[in-house]
Parts: structure tokens; C-alpha cells; sequence
């Protein structure tokens, strides 16, 4: 019965990620800025 519960509305299903997933989605978003940012700084300095 505990399966059926959690598909009772599948709009609000479809809209919800898993949190390990944006939690990792974020760091990866902010590691990428992060190592875009020191790329730059190397290039701006090695002019």
C-alpha cells in the first residue's frame, strides 16, 4: 500500500528532483565557476 501513496499525482512527481541530485548538481555548478574563475585569473596574469 506505501507504493501506491507516493503515485497518487503525478504532476507534483514530475516537478520534484532528488535532493542528493541538486545538492549535487549545485556543488558541481559551483566548482565549474569556481575553476572558470581561476582559469581566467591564470590568463589575466600570465599577459
Amino acid at each position: 500500500m506505501s507504493q501506491n501513496q507516493g503515485r497518487s499525482d503525478a504532476s507534483t512527481q514530475e516537478t520534484k528532483f532528488p535532493r542528493g541530485l541538486v545538492v549535487r548538481l549545485f556543488a558541481y555548478l559551483i566548482a565549474g565557476h569556481i575553476f572558470a574563475a581561476f582559469l581566467y585569473l591564470l590568463f589575466t596574469v600570465g599577459k
